[in-house]
């Protein structure tokens, strides 16, 4: 998640406080298509990342035309939108009680479970003794494969035309204009791909959980990833994996203080952002400085 965001919020610049919107469509897509047309988890997976990029265009086409804060109002919107849409319409996404029985994950074809109905499970076809780690840690495996592909996709696309325009984007839009560049399909196409990379996870959290309902996408999901993206640094793919390893852990370690301990993570956070304005580590670089100390012209 945090990944995704950056190519939206770190290179192009766009203030997204709607992402979970993503989330979550990649999420019921997933469930959807497992639970109702018995589709199986490496099907639905790429299905429901493609769903998420069409609702990123869809959203992205009529709005990006605004900046800044107008933006943000209107992707938060969105994604209240979303979560609204399937509390109430219970006929698609069964309203609050959610969607249970998401099909979990197979290797080629070999079920995590004690039982099947045809074939064989993975601890009898490997003669291991069962255990539900089994599927965990496959499933670890995988989110941590797509990770990197996710890491080495953003890595060389940032050096392609279209990752130099985003940044380029970023910097100065008037600037942009002049130079030809298309500041509306550039911003759509850093949406999609941000919104697919969303919809990728959400694939992953309801084949983790099994179930899933409105209530597991709130703002506060888009909070917490837009903060492991503006503490990591902005652009910046290894400050995302610190900040996101110090979201996650900071609070479990704090746990001890009880009722104390979001507030003494919240003033961690403070902190940090007062220490490091940019982000722990911080992409952009000045190319050209000028040496104040030394003449302009020679004497």
């Amino acid at each position: 998640l945090g990944w995704g965001l950056n190519i939206v919020v770190g290179l192009a610049g766009l203030l997204d406080l709607g992402y979970v919107a993503f989330y979550a469509v990649g999420a019921y897509t997933f469930a959807l298509l497992g639970t109702v047309y018995d589709w199986s988890f490496w099907a639905c997976l790429p299905i429901a990342g493609a769903v998420a990029a069409m609702f990123g265009i869809l959203l992205g086409y009529p709005v990006l035309r605004l900046r800044g804060d107008y933006l943000a109002i209107v992707t938060l919107g969105f994604g209240e939108i979303i979560r609204i849409v399937l509390t109430n319409w219970v006929a698609l996404s069964g309203g609050p009680n959610g969607i249970a029985g998401i099909p979990r994950p197979t290797l080629f074809g070999l079920e995590f479970t004690r039982r099947t109905r045809e074939g064989h499970s993975f601890h009898e076809y490997f003669d291991l003794p069962f255990s539900g780690d089994h599927r965990i840690i496959f499933l670890y495996y995988v989110i941590l494969i797509l990770a990197l592909i996710t890491n080495i996709f953003v890595l060389r696309i940032r050096k392609l035309p279209i990752g130099r325009a985003w940044e380029a984007l970023r910097e100065d839009e008037i600037a942009c204009r002049s130079l030809g560049i298309n500041p509306v399909n550039t911003k759509l196409s850093a949406f999609a791909l941000g919104a697919m990379f969303g919809g990728f996870a959400g694939s992953f959290f309801a084949s983790r959980n099994g179930f899933i309902s409105p209530e597991s996408f709130t703002f506060i999901e888009s909070a917490i990833v837009l903060s492991i993206v503006v503490l990591g640094g902005m652009g910046s793919q290894i400050g995302v994996v610190l900040a996101a390893a110090a979201i996650v852990l900071l609070p479990e370690a704090l746990r001890e203080f009880s009722e104390y301990r979001m507030l003494v993570f919240g003033l961690a956070m403070v902190l940090v952002m007062v220490w490091r304005p940019r982000g722990l580590l911080a992409h952009r670089r000045p190319t050209l400085m000028l040496n104040p100390s030394r003449p302009i012209a020679p004497k």
